[in-house]
């Protein structure tokens, strides 16, 4: 029976799926589907507080590249982490964050899948005149220039992001990150946010021919935040002493 197109997810905490126990958080990658055919399957890797560098330390990048197959496209995104100033997570931008890059680059394509980079989502931040702001420094530029160098397909999430949130304004961002109750989130969504950035992405890998045109569907569909659901756990390909 012919593999279904496939779509898997290498990145942080703003792509992965979530459990209940996590609700109403939401990564994008829950969110990714609404804008996919039918047919179309996401294996979404991505977990909470990784870097490029954990994410490969850890084991998961073998996880994910045994799981390609040709033809499958491998989105990565990360940043978030790579800032960390945790040394199990930090990475500069002009080398251990691009060299980690690359092994992803290049592993998907020894394994004749496509590789797709994704510069980070930007986080809820906003001057005083009210201009969503970058809070991301060099590692947008960094993984531009990584796709430059290797013609890999980029969906630049940093600057379609920042132009939603100054569009949005600093008030209605806030249904799209987590601010529920006490608490005051600026890089986590709850549905709402996840779905704008999924939409971003979607449009995305349309605009650059990252994915035919088959795989992709009504990007311009109205998706209710009810839509997104939280399955009752959410398993790691390592075990639950990797989370």
């Amino acid at each position: 029976m012919p593999r279904r197109p496939t779509l898997l997810l290498a990145g942080d905490s703003t792509a992965a799926q979530k459990d209940m126990s996590a609700a109403p958080e939401t990564g994008w990658g829950m969110a990714l589907p609404f804008f996919l055919a039918e047919e179309v399957v996401v294996d979404n890797h991505a977990m909470n507080g990784r870097s490029s560098r954990s994410f490969i330390e850890e084991g998961r990048l073998d996880v994910v590249l045994g799981a390609l197959r040709p033809g499958d496209r491998l989105l990565v995104q990360y940043g978030h982490n790579d800032q960390s100033d945790r040394p199990e997570r930090h990475t500069e931008p002009w080398a251990g964050y691009q060299e980690c890059l690359l092994r992803h680059v290049k592993g998907a394509r020894d394994r004749g899948a496509h590789p797709v980079l994704l510069t980070p989502v930007e986080r809820r931040a906003f001057d005083a005149g009210g201009r969503a702001v970058s809070t991301h420094g060099a590692y947008p530029d960094a993984m531009r220039a990584v796709a430059a160098q290797e013609n890999v397909p980029l969906v630049d999430v940093s600057a379609l992001s920042l132009t939603r949130w100054e569009q949005l304004g600093p008030e209605a961002t806030k249904e799209c990150f987590l601010w529920v109750g006490e608490t005051r989130d600026n890089t986590h969504f709850r549905p709402r946010g996840a779905i704008e950035v999924a939409r971003l992405v979607a449009r995305g890998l349309a605009d650059v021919g990252a994915v035919p045109r088959s795989w992709l569907g009504d990007l311009e569909a109205a998706v209710p935040d009810d839509l997104v659901v939280w399955p009752r756990a959410a398993p790691d390909p390592l075990g639950s002493a990797a989370r």
